[in-house]
């Protein structure tokens, strides 16, 4: 693992945890990719930073599962404003550059883990 993707893993976590919307434009690449429950797709950094502030959403890393010099899965606990406790999902992080370039969220470590396999897969066959 590269040490520039786990800064940017943490840098991405800081930054949404504390809810800083300029930091977290700042910790994604442009575009992003992002999956969640809501969809799919490319976005910009002011557009994830929207996500930041509307969602109110705390992912507390639980476990790091590198998956090559650019993809790492981790998996967290999270909150929303509202929720009776933390559920558990797992993202997979894409880093170019020391920014997150996706941010792909499942709802459980094995499938985060056989999605990441399946990219790295790709791009080297690319």
């Amino acid at each position: 693992m590269q040490p520039s993707l786990e800064t940017a893993v943490d840098e991405w976590h800081a930054s949404v945890n504390g809810g800083d919307l300029r930091r977290s434009a700042r910790a994604v690449g442009d575009p992003v990719v992002v999956l969640g429950p809501k969809g799919a797709g490319p976005i910009t950094p002011e557009q994830f930073a929207d996500w930041v502030e509307r969602s109110g959403i705390t992912l507390v890393p639980r476990s790091w599962h590198p998956v090559g010099d650019h993809l790492m899965v981790v998996e967290e606990d999270a909150t929303w404003p509202g929720s009776k406790g933390p559920t558990r999902v797992a993202t997979v992080f894409r880093e170019s550059d020391g920014k997150i370039t996706a941010a792909l969220r499942l709802p459980d470590l094995r499938s985060a883990l056989e999605l990441a396999y399946i990219c790295r897969e790709m791009a080297a066959t690319a």
